[in-house]
């Protein structure tokens, strides 16, 4: 007996129902990008290591898949390093290229190679799958998509926020609603400057950050476990205890960080987009000041994003904020930009519990043609081909098989109209066109019967 198929662990395969409902997901983002004048590119699944690796981090080095170089690939490797069994080494002989991990390290790449080509700013999006070699479990996969907007070429604070108008764009149209986040790199570098405690920014936004969990008093003692004195702790009350609107919230922070020039000129930068985007009427969802998001530190420098939906308990479902030098890594730099990512598998995971897909993103086939035999099908196939330049997504079964089986398969695929010609339709130069979810059936022309489905 054959042995079932299986696919690898941290993998899917998609339905034909999940596969509309990310296509609906893909093309609303999508659409909002190239309303903002962004550019789809394309990179290769492969990059060689030399691109990816060191750029991760050690642990990211080691997440990273390799692929095996073509031919005889044991042609460089000795019997003494084969001996040793040294992976890193061997892989390092063995392997010359590897599945991408990110979007973002084949961007740099790109805008280096592509660099006297491109027109700059460039506005960028790219929608692909990456992998890593992580362990799978819930809400992990080995291999993800992930759908990446970043503008560089620009120091320009109003790309931040255009790119906060885009998320706002895409929630409203999915019908979701969000809470925008933000928060600046060069805030949280000022207050860990005026107290003293530049390497703590991290261990003070977590303790911060579970301030309405376990109250005042214990942030504090947690602060001090991490090692901050009483005297630094003492000047993190006012940031700790931050409240008000986010006006109220810019003014105090700037008096806690008057004395910090990088503090201020974030500030000053986060003032600016809030002031912006508060000058537009038609942003539909809340943005936020929040001092607790700390994301990224390792490569923002200005402003960072987080999206979190209000209706449902998921983590964050968008992320991103301002870096200073993306093709640094490759020998160019002072290029700067600032981009978001979309959580894909996430977004899914909010509309399908807020059942929020439009009807005619999710329904394939509108109408089905029955096959009665050869001279209705020769009949029907006229009008097969007007509904379809109608616009109308259009089948007809290819088996003059019983009715029965014919309905059935209606039923199954969700298609809301049939139609049907017999002796009688045919003798009238008509149709009749059954609504499947009410029942009801009407003797059409073939125009009434595309008026009707449209």
């Amino acid at each position: 007996m054959a042995q079932k198929p299986s696919i690898p662990k941290g993998t899917r395969d998609f339905s034909p129902m999940e596969m509309a409902k990310r296509n609906y997901i893909f093309d609303t983002i999508k659409q909002a990008y190239q309303l903002y004048g962004f550019q789809q590119i394309e990179t290769p699944a492969m990059e060689t290591l030399g691109t990816l690796m060191g750029k991760y981090g050690e642990e990211g080095d080691k997440l990273l898949f390799k692929v095996l170089n073509s031919g005889d690939y044991l042609s460089k490797v000795t019997s003494e390093e084969l001996a040793e069994r040294n992976s890193l080494h061997l892989a390092a002989k063995l392997c010359e290229k590897g599945l991408r991990y990110d979007l973002t390290v084949p961007f740099a790449r790109y805008v280096v190679m592509h660099r006297e080509e491109l027109q700059l700013p460039f506005k960028r999006y790219q929608m692909q799958p990456v992998w890593r070699a992580d362990r799978p479990q819930k809400g992990r996969y080995r291999e993800f998509w992930q759908f990446d907007g970043d503008i560089v070429g620009s120091d320009s604070l109003l790309n931040e926020v255009e790119l906060m108008q885009i998320v706002d764009t895409v929630f409203t149209r999915f019908g979701v609603r969000v809470l925008i986040k933000i928060n600046n790199r060069k805030i949280l570098s000022g207050i860990a400057e005026v107290i003293g405690a530049a390497d703590k920014i991290v261990d003070i936004t977590v303790a911060i950050d579970k301030l309405d969990k376990i109250g005042l008093d214990n942030v504090n003692a947690e602060l001090r476990e991490d090692g901050l004195s009483e005297e630094q702790i003492e000047k993190l009350q006012p940031i700790i205890t931050l409240e008000g609107s986010n006006d109220e919230k810019l003014q105090t922070i700037a008096e806690v960080l008057k004395d910090s020039e990088t503090g201020q000129k974030g500030v000053e930068e986060i003032r600016f987009i809030l002031n912006t985007l508060s000058s537009l009427s038609n942003l539909n969802n809340q943005i936020q000041l929040d001092l607790t998001l700390a994301r990224g530190l390792n490569y923002y420098t200005g402003a960072i994003f987080e999206v979190k939906a209000l209706d449902v308990q998921i983590g964050s479902i968008l992320g991103g904020g301002r870096y200073d030098n993306l093709t640094g890594i490759f020998g160019m730099p002072g290029i700067s930009g600032v981009g978001i990512s979309f959580g894909i598998d996430r977004i899914f995971d909010v509309l399908n519990a807020l059942d929020c897909y439009p009807k005619d993103a999710v329904i394939g086939t509108q109408l089905l043609f029955i096959n009665f035999g050869e001279k209705e099908t020769a009949y029907c196939l006229p009008f097969v081909a007007q509904a379809r330049a109608a616009g109308i997504r259009t089948e007809i079964f290819p088996d003059a098989a019983k009715m029965k089986k014919q309905m059935s398969y209606a039923n199954a695929k969700e298609i809301p109209f049939v139609a049907l010609a017999g002796e009688n339709e045919m003798s009238q130069g008509r149709l009749t066109l059954k609504n499947m979810l009410t029942g009801e059936q009407t003797l059409v022309t073939p125009e009434e019967l595309i008026a009707q489905i449209k």
